[in-house]
């Protein structure tokens, strides 16, 4: 009986996420987003577990604040989460080639669309901040080789109708499941490659810089462009309202001949592709979903109460945008988040 009570829960689920979906697109999207808005709000309320550690992390990212300032931050961070499910559902009819161009504004793109253009290999890294989904949405509309790295759902009906929503003008999608073959052929035959880079890696990550403080981070990407020596994009598409409208910019590209001569270069090339994604944050700090764990692992050294590492503290002096004060913070135990 097992099979059959699973069978029947995969397709409720995924029968409610289509009635629902449908429900969604009915009305037009203003008016969607404000709902969803409200629903953030409320969300906000009812939440606590959310809401205390989202003001947790708000307070560590960005002490300089006053608590109402990092708190209307979090009510609009609830308020940008339910807006993404809405956007998610609406961005297939809403978004195509006829009228890309109404919806988006265009920004600080120079240098990236250099290496797009050229038809070479890039990595496109971007975080939960404003709109990933419209972001790799978008590269696919605009007619550029665009393959996204994404964990499937575990409901699998569910799971391919999005993928369907995503591949639909063109973004392909590669899964854990077939990643690594995958990224080698995309790389190889000049396509971009696209990945959310600001998830906690465990206590085996490296730990770099990250609104102050010490966050495990990947090091794969860094591994894979200094393996296949392509270059790094760093972008965003962030909402700039009223309704459906985005921001599509590029904060940093990271190119070969810049890492070539750094002593530890995987290190370098992950700490700047965080930084890029601080930066991005902190120009629209309401549209990230701080209710992420980024700061849940802690180096070694914190962990068994030891002063830094001579060699995580060398890697840390020898970036070039570190100050002293950043420094000596990083340094400190970071209490729970």
């Amino acid at each position: 009986m097992a099979a059959p009570s699973s069978a029947i829960a995969l397709w409720s689920q995924y029968l409610a996420a289509r009635v629902a979906a449908m429900a969604v697109t009915s009305f037009d999207v203003a008016s969607n987003l404000r709902t969803a808005a409200a629903i953030g709000r409320g969300l906000y309320t009812i939440d606590r577990k959310h809401r205390e550690r989202t003001l947790r992390h708000l307070a560590v990212a960005m002490p300089e604040l006053g608590q109402s300032a990092r708190e209307e931050i979090a009510v609009r961070s609830f308020e940008h989460f339910m807006q993404l499910v809405v956007e998610v559902c609406h961005t297939p009819q809403a978004l195509h080639p006829g009228n890309w161009a109404a919806h988006t504004r265009l920004t600080k793109l120079g240098p990236a669309i250099e290496v797009l253009n050229a038809g070479k290999p890039a990595i496109l890294v971007t975080g939960h901040l404003g709109n990933w989904e419209v972001l790799g949405y978008l590269m696919a509309v605009l007619g550029y080789r665009c393959d996204a790295i994404a964990r499937p759902i575990d409901n699998r009906l569910i799971s391919d109708w999005l993928m369907g929503v995503r591949q639909r003008r063109g973004l392909r999608i590669i899964t854990k499941w077939d990643a690594t073959d995958r990224m080698l052929d995309v790389l190889r035959a000049g396509g971009a490659l696209g990945f959310i880079a600001d998830q906690n890696a465990g206590d085996k990550g490296l730990f770099v810089p990250f609104f102050g403080r010490l966050a495990s981070s990947y090091k794969s990407i860094a591994l894979l462009a200094l393996g296949q020596n392509v270059p790094i994009i760093c972008g965003y598409a962030r909402r700039i309202g009223p309704g459906y409208r985005y921001e599509l910019g590029a904060q940093d590209v990271i190119r070969p001949e810049e890492w070539a001569s750094k002593r530890d270069p995987v290190y370098y090339v992950t700490a700047r592709y965080m930084r890029a994604i601080e930066m991005m944050i902190r120009g629209s700090p309401e549209q990230y979903l701080w209710m992420h764990r980024r700061w849940k692992s802690r180096p070694r050294h914190e962990r068994e109460g030891k002063p830094m590492s001579a060699s995580l503290r060398r890697n840390l002096e020898e970036l070039p945008w570190m100050d002293a004060a950043t420094l000596e913070r990083l340094a400190e135990p970071m209490p729970a988040v």
